[in-house]
C-alpha cells in the first residue's frame, strides 16, 4: 500500500482510507474489529469515522457507537501511532445537538466526546460534517438556492470555530482540521480567514465522488489542486451501485438498499443504464467493477483518497485490491465517453 502526504498537514496516510460507518448497525463490534485487522494488515492506516455513526439508519440510541467500536479495537490491539484517525462533528442534527449549529464551544465538546469513545488522547483529522449554512450535497443540488447567507455572520462563525480549533491543536487534542460536504465558496472563505488571521488551515475536504457523482471535477478541482486540499472521496462505489449488485433493480437481503430503498435519492430512471455502461467497460477489460471504480478516483488530477467501506470481509478485500490496479488509457477513454453520455445520473 502506497502512502502519501495529506495536503499541508505533515501527516502520512495510506492511499486508501477505511470507512467505518456501518460498524454498529450493519456490522457488529466483532465484524468491525475483523475489518480493522484486515485493513491494517493490508497497510490501510487511514481510517474515517464520525460522532453520528453508524448510519442506515442514524438513531439516537446508536450515535457514537462506531467510534466506540474503534475505541475497543484500540484498547485491545494497541498501537495508536500506527493509525491516522479522522472523525467529524455532526452539526445541526436531531440526535446530537438538535437544531444547533457548529460553534467553537460545540466543537470542543464534540472533540472531548470523540476522544472518550475512541479511547485515545488525540484525533489526527477533525472534520466539520457539513456547513452550518447548508449545502448542495446529497441530491440537494436540484433545488439548491444559496440565498439568505449573511456573510458577516458566516465570517464570525467560521472565526469562532477556527479559534477553538487553534486551542485544540495547541493542547494536542487534534492535529489538523478539515471540511466535509462543503462548497468552493465555503472552502475559500475558510482558507482566507486562516491565512489572514493566523488560524488553523482547513486541510482536506470530504465530498461525495464516484463515476456517477462528479460534481468535484470543475471549480472544486481547481481549488483542491492549487490550495493542496486533498479530496477524501466518500461513496466511490456510489453506495454499492457500481458493484452491480443492484443491477436489474434488485434489493439483496442485508444490503444497504434493504435499509434505504432509494439509496438516499440515488435510485433514478437514469442510474441503471449508467451503471450498466460502466459494468460493461469493466467486463470488456477483465476488471473487477469495484476495483475499476476505486482506481478511477485515484487517476484524478487533484489528490484523491477514496474512502472504502464494506459490510463483509470479502467486499473489503476486493476494495483494498484496487490499490494495485492501474487503468489503461483505453479504459480511461471509455470512462470519459460514458461520463459524457451519463453526466449526472442522480
Amino acid at each position: 500500500m502506497k502512502t502519501l502526504t495529506l495536503g499541508k498537514t505533515g501527516l502520512t496516510v495510506s492511499e486508501l482510507c477505511l470507512g467505518t460507518m456501518t460498524w454498529g448497525t450493519q456490522n457488529s463490534e466483532a465484524e468491525g474489529h475483523a475489518q480493522a485487522d484486515m485493513a491494517l494488515d493490508a497497510g490501510v492506516t487511514f481510517w474515517d469515522t464520525a460522532e453520528m455513526y453508524p448510519v442506515n439508519p442514524v438513531r439516537a440510541e446508536t450515535v457514537g457507537r462506531t467510534e466506540a467500536i474503534i475505541g475497543t479495537w484500540l484498547a485491545a490491539r494497541g498501537g495508536r501511532d500506527r493509525l491516522v484517525i479522522a472523525t467529524k462533528i455532526t452539526g445541526k442534527s436531531q440526535f446530537t445537538r438538535p437544531g444547533l449549529p457548529i460553534t467553537g464551544a460545540s466543537l470542543r465538546a464534540a472533540v472531548e466526546g470523540s476522544l472518550q469513545r475512541l479511547q485515545t488522547d488525540y484525533i489526527d483529522l477533525y472534520q466539520l460534517h457539513w456547513p452550518n449554512r447548508g449545502s448542495y450535497h446529497f441530491r440537494q443540488a436540484w433545488r439548491y438556492a444559496p440565498t439568505g447567507v449573511d456573510k458577516a455572520a458566516e465570517t464570525a462563525s467560521m472565526t469562532d470555530i477556527l479559534t477553538a480549533a487553534q486551542g485544540l491543536v495547541a493542547e494536542g487534542k487534534i492535529r489538523a482540521i478539515g471540511l466535509s460536504n462543503e462548497s468552493v465558496w465555503g472552502a475559500a472563505r475558510w482558507l482566507h480567514l486562516a491565512d489572514s488571521l493566523g488560524l488553523p488551515r482547513m486541510a482536506t475536504v470530504q465530498n461525495e465522488y464516484s463515476l456517477l457523482c462528479r460534481q468535484f471535477d470543475t471549480d472544486w478541482a481547481e481549488l483542491s489542486l492549487i490550495e493542496d486540499m486533498p479530496l477524501l472521496a466518500f461513496s466511490p462505489l456510489a453506495t454499492g451501485l457500481l458493484s452491480g449488485k443492484y443491477a436489474g433493480d434488485v434489493i439483496p437481503d442485508g444490503s444497504r438498499r434493504s435499509l434505504n430503498p432509494d439509496l438516499s435519492g440515488r435510485i433514478t430512471p437514469q442510474v441503471f443504464p449508467a451503471v450498466a455502461a460502466y459494468l460493461g467497460i469493466a467486463a470488456r477489460h477483465g476488471l473487477d467493477p469495484c476495483q475499476m471504480a476505486i482506481a478511477f478516483c485515484r487517476t484524478r488530477p487533484f489528490r484523491t483518497i477514496p474512502i472504502i467501506g464494506a459490510t463483509t470481509l470479502e467486499q473489503l478485500r476486493i476494495n483494498i485490491g484496487a490499490a494495485s490496479v492501474t487503468l489503461s488509457d483505453v479504459v480511461l477513454a471509455e470512462i470519459a465517453e460514458t461520463h459524457r453520455a451519463f453526466p449526472a445520473p442522480y
